[in-house]
């Protein structure tokens, strides 16, 4: 496919996701009707202002309206998702495509296994939850002790590290809403 198919796919998909007429989306996007029937066509060859009221209607990247289409859904395996070793412990991304502003982590402890965590940005908060096994969290200079199902809310802008005091393997995970970086 080339651009200007892209473009029309991505369109129309994005405004019928959206459950919205083609006169409802040109609206938002400030453009008359019949440009975003064109758009929706493949027979436009829009401007970059007209492309910018466009993705700015539709809540999306400039490279998602010109992009390849995506599929409705992808398997992504374990395997194929980003992973790293701390120390013995093994944390593993849980969203293929990053989210401005949201990390969210596998964590696997064999037992006796520990790490320190990294620092976020100011104002950044963590929540840190066990599925199974015991796991401690030191943070701010207080200690916590999480058992299946328990979660813990912190600021992730502080020192902070994560163990196992059991023999068995734990396993917890990890959402990380990260503040804005101050420029």
């Amino acid at each position: 496919m080339d651009a200007a198919s892209n473009l029309a796919a991505n369109v129309k998909a994005l405004r019928e996701t959206r459950g919205l007429t083609q006169s409802q989306m040109a609206k938002a996007a400030d453009l008359p009707r019949p440009t975003w029937a064109n758009l929706e066509s493949g027979a436009a060859n829009p401007t970059l202002s007209v492309l910018m009221k466009v993705a700015g209607a539709l809540s999306v990247t400039l490279e998602e309206l010109v992009g390849a289409p995506r599929a409705s859904a992808r398997l992504y395996h374990a395997k194929d998702l980003p992973h790293q070793k701390r120390g013995k412990a093994l944390i593993r991304k849980l969203l293929p495509d990053p989210i401005p502003g949201l990390d969210l982590e596998r964590m696997e402890f064999p037992g006796g296994a520990a790490f320190a965590g990294v620092p976020h940005t100011p104002g950044t908060r963590e929540y840190l939850t066990c599925e199974s096994g015991t796991l401690e969290l030191s943070a701010g200079g207080e200690r916590w002790t999480l058992e299946p199902g328990d979660v813990v809310v912190f600021r992730g802008d502080q020192r902070h590290g994560y163990r196992n005091p059991g023999r068995d393997t734990a396993i917890a995970y990890s959402a990380v809403s990260l503040a804005p970086a101050v420029e």
